[in-house]
């Protein structure tokens, strides 16, 4: 039974055997034996070599991962994770995502494939984890003004849930999760369903700005383009069709159009962004983040204003 199932290796005593009762050489079977350990030490090679393209340690940091009381332990525990049986399916079940990032990503930017995979797969498993009313366009887009209205409010702890509860309410599951060393994503969107969206946000520039035009950009996505497309920021992406009209969607939900012309014509003066932005109901590192998109100010400029956040370890 040990012969059968690989456990055993062929001797020459065995191959004797096998040769008087079912025929071929004794060559014939040691070279097969011989052959069937190197493709064996080849997949395992193939095996750990996946686990080193996996953020493992910041999965376990993070807590995605339970305590892993031995690094043998550490393969199981990630197939675990990715809910696969082996490497070889790993790599089918992701083999676009692969491909994606390869292509997207340019050499000045550390985006590994296994280490975006991971980020989509926390945000899955998030995801699936909130209860949503079934999608609803209409009311998710007029959802948006009150949505709008959270960027005024400092301290995530309070506007996070209370915008996952708003677009729960929608049919669109947020789930904010921390991007792993070799994840550069900032965010993405795809339906899990019909009827329920995931929008994924990473947090990764830690600023208001950059987090609520995010949220609005990958918004658009969402209502845009509908349930067959599936969209990944922050990879270093040449600009398509859609992700301006995302762009340019965030933009105008952001600052109406109505207030484009005053703020193109503000001065570079802190009290006079923070009253406009109370104007426009953001908050001011919106409004700094759009004058330093029009060019109306450097990048360095008016930094100030920008709420900025850290993760808790």
């Amino acid at each position: 039974m040990d012969l059968l199932q690989g456990r055993a290796t062929i001797t020459i005593g065995i191959a004797r055997q096998l040769e008087r009762v079912l025929g071929a050489s004794v060559e014939f079977w040691m070279s097969r034996d011989f052959q069937y350990r190197q493709d064996i030490a080849r997949l395992h090679s193939a095996d750990e070599e996946w686990l080193t393209e996996l953020p493992v340690g910041d999965m376990i940091k993070f807590g995605w991962l339970g305590p892993v009381p031995h690094p043998s332990n550490e393969m199981a525990a990630c197939l675990r994770f990715f809910d696969v049986p082996s490497v070889p399916a790993w790599r089918q079940a992701y083999a676009d995502l692969q491909e994606m990032v390869a292509f997207r990503t340019s050499p000045s930017f550390d985006s590994r494939p296994a280490a975006v995979a991971a980020w989509l797969r926390q945000g899955e498993i998030e995801g699936n984890a909130i209860e949503c009313s079934p999608w609803n366009p209409r009311q998710f887009e007029e959802s948006l003004l009150s949505i709008r209205s959270l960027t005024r409010q400092k301290d995530p702890s309070r506007f996070i849930p209370q915008l996952r509860r708003l677009c729960a309410a929608s049919g669109v599951a947020l789930s904010v999760v921390r991007a792993p060393n070799g994840c550069r994503a900032s965010g993405a969107t795809r339906f899990v369903s019909r009827n329920k969206a995931l929008l994924l946000l990473s947090f990764r520039h830690l600023s208001d700005d950059q987090f609520w035009f995010t949220f609005f950009h990958e918004a658009g996505h969402v209502l845009l383009h509908g349930d067959q497309s599936f969209f990944l920021e922050g990879l270093d992406v040449p600009a398509t069709a859609e992700e301006q009209e995302a762009n340019e969607f965030a933009g105008r939900t952001l600052v109406p159009p109505e207030f484009l012309p005053t703020l193109l014509d503000l001065h570079l003066d802190s009290r006079e962004v923070i009253r406009f932005a109370r104007r426009v109901g953001v908050c001011p590192g919106i409004i700094v983040g759009q004058l330093q998109h029009y060019g109306r100010i450097k990048r360095n400029q008016l930094n100030g204003l920008k709420r900025r956040f850290r993760w808790e370890d």
